[in-house]
This record gives structure tokens, sequence and C-alpha cells, in this order.
């Protein structure tokens, strides 16, 4: 149970770069973008093809962000350009990329395991420190047999994630991404004060992606493979991530909700993997498992919130009728 908890973990803070690229769209934005599960891939298609042609990871890592960006901005300008539906213009860029990927691939499945990958060098590093025996034994002493991966991974991934949510949180209150805000709450409002919310749109979407094409190529190393549909329902996680955060820490501020997104992201992961535990359950319900945790996390809040509101009136109601009853 424990090595499967450190295994939801290490890949949940991963997943929660793609979520917070879905929380810029969905929420910052409003704007329903499926392009994500094409993005995904493209960012593990060119951060693996890169390094099996000699880039060092972290470029190639770069490089995969950079094509996520492209082609969220391909979509923007779809949209805004082209006069086509949000949705839809998601829905064209996610096939586009299908045989976009395939050309960049070559072939449907990439192996890593004879390249030199990020994760791969960490764990190189951190094995000359002698650290990693001394977290391992930790996670004996508490009954794991073996770890799924050197400490390391998790610890800096941490950090990186982190990073992105500060920088994240700094972007929206600069005043490009202010308008950005203003752009997702009413469009018309922005546009009155001279503003761009084509290009807007179009940036806004685009670093969404970038995020997104990010945790692919991070995903891709860290499983030591690409495949063309490793993106498919990438962005129903997202979304979870991004509800199940908010339904448990709030969204008040924009560093509640990004860091609301992190852990909604972790604990995503960890409902899975203790969902896929119980005897009548596989792998192969995984979708149906993320379907029915979105559904929870939608209807619960509202459950709550109608109770509480039921309590106020009949507190309310009571105290009317005690006033009657004295006066």
């Amino acid at each position: 149970m424990l090595l499967a908890l450190f295994g939801a973990v290490e890949s949940g803070i991963i997943y929660a770069i793609m979520a917070l690229g879905v929380y810029l769209t969905f929420r910052v934005l409003d704007f329903p973008d499926l392009t994500v599960d094409g993005s995904f891939v493209t960012g593990g298609a060119v951060a693996a093809i890169s390094m099996m042609n000699g880039v060092p990871p972290v470029m190639a890592t770069i490089l995969g962000a950079l094509a996520g960006f492209i082609a969220g901005c391909i979509t923007g300008i779809i949209h805004t350009k082209g006069k086509i539906n949000a949705l839809l213009s998601g829905i064209l860029m996610m096939i586009a990329l299908y045989s976009i990927n395939l050309r960049i691939m070559g072939q449907p499945t990439l192996s890593l395991l004879n390249e030199s990958t990020f994760f791969r060098q960490l764990e190189g590093i951190w094995a000359k420190t002698g650290m990693d025996d001394f977290f391992n034994g930790i996670l004996q002493s508490l009954g794991a047999e073996r770890v799924p991966s050197t400490w390391v991974i998790v610890i800096v991934m941490i950090f990186v994630t982190l990073a992105i949510k500060f920088v994240t949180d700094y972007f929206l209150k600069t005043e490009v991404g202010l308008a950005l805000r203003a752009t997702g709450d009413n469009q018309k409002m922005i546009r009155s004060h001279s503003a761009n919310t084509d290009i807007l749109i179009i940036l806004g979407v685009g670093l969404s992606n970038s995020l997104v094409a990010l945790s692919g190529a991070l995903i891709t190393q860290h499983q030591s493979f690409a495949n063309v549909n490793m993106g498919i329902g990438m962005i129903v996680i997202g979304l979870a991530s991004v509800i199940i955060g908010e339904a448990l820490f709030g969204k008040k501020t924009i560093a509640i909700a990004t860091i609301a997104v992190i852990g909604g992201a972790i604990i995503y992961r960890i409902v899975v993997v203790l969902a896929l535990r119980v005897d009548f359950l596989d792998s192969g319900d995984m979708k149906l498992i993320t379907a029915v945790l979105v559904i929870l996390a939608l209807v619960t809040p509202k459950i709550l919130q109608a109770r509480k509101e039921k309590k106020r009136r009949l507190k309310k109601r009571a105290e009317l009728n005690s006033r009657a009853e004295g006066a």
C-alpha cells in the first residue's frame, strides 16, 4: 500500500503541471480546450525524438513545451481569426495533432530505455550522494519492502511544480495576466478598454498547452516511452484535478486556486490507486473512476451548500417565530 501511494504522489506531482495548464483555459479564460489530449502527446513526442537525436534532456523538454505552445496558439487562431466555436477549435486541433504526433514519432511508440533521460541523470547524481539509501530506509521502516524510484524525482518535481505555480501566480497578477483574467470574465468589457482579446486568448491557450506539453515531456521520460495514445482522456484528468482541488481547498485567490489544483492532481492519483486496489475494479475501469470522481466533486459541494442554506433558512424562520411570539 505504501509503495503504491508513493508512486501515486510521484506521478501526481508531474501531472499537476498539466492540471495547471488546464486551469488556465478552463477557469481563467473560460475556454473549453480539448487540444490538451493532443498537445500532451506532442510534448512527449518532441522530447523523445529530440533525445534520440542527441539533444540534452533539459533542452528536449523545453522543445516539447515550445511545441505545445505552438499547438495551443494555433487553436487560439482557429477560434479567434477563423471564428470557429472554442470547443470545436480544440477538437479540430486535437484530431490534427494525432497525425502530427505520428509524423514526429515515425511510429506509434518510442522507447527511451536506452536514452539518458532527465530523471535518469538526476538518479545518477543522487546515487553519488548516498541519500537514496537514507530515504529508502525511512520507507522500509514504515513497512515498504522497496520503493518504485529514487526520492530525487519526488523532491525535484516538487520544486519544479511549485516554481511553475509561483510563476503562474505572478503572471496572472501582471497587467497582461489581469487582462487575461478579465477576458475570461467579460470579453465585451475588456474590449471596451481597447484590449486585443484575440491576442490574449491566443496567448492564454498557448501558455496552457505549453504547460500540458511540458508535463507530457516529463511523463514520457518518467515512464521511458512515448505512445501516440497516451493523451486520451487527459482533459478529463486535468478537469478532475481542478474540480477536486477547488472542492477541497477552495479558490478564493489565485494563489489558493493554483495550490488547490496541485493538491487535486495528487489526490486524484491517490484515489485512483486506492480504487484500483478494490477487488471488483481493474485498470480498464480508470476512465469510469475518473468520471465518478468528477461527478462527486461537482455534486458534493452543491449538496453541502444546499444543506447549509436550508439550515440558515430554518434558523432565520425560528428567529422570526420567536420574535413574533415575544411581541
